[in-house]
């Protein structure tokens, strides 16, 4: 029986497009995960999800509703994110005064 997708056997290794899901879909798949205690592999199965991609679901929303017990929350993991990103920039321009300071060192003498 062939449904048109790469992975029923089709060439192998080849790879389905990347998909984007909605807030809205990614919670109710949750919810028949943790709410209605179906398996991650039969919910993924149900809705054409990798297993994978569930399961981070799942970690993320017990980690959400434990205030963080279980793991960063999504603002905790958003505020992570946000330092990284500042203290990237504050790096660079750190290196970038330092280079300053020693081509203007180099130049009064």
């Amino acid at each position: 029986m062939d449904n048109g997708s790469k992975r029923d056997g089709g060439s192998k290794g080849a790879r389905r497009p990347r998909r984007s899901f909605t807030d809205e879909f990614k919670t109710g798949a949750v919810r028949l995960v943790l709410d209605e205690h179906k398996t991650i592999g039969q919910v993924s199965r149900d809705l054409d999800l990798t297993p994978s991609a569930l399961g981070l679901w799942v970690k993320q929303a017990q980690a959400d509703r434990t205030n963080g017990k279980t793991g960063l929350t999504t603002e905790e993991r958003e505020e992570l994110s946000k330092l990284r990103r500042e203290n990237r920039e504050l790096r660079m321009e750190r290196d970038l005064l330092k280079k300053a300071a020693a081509f203007f060192a180099k130049e009064s003498t």
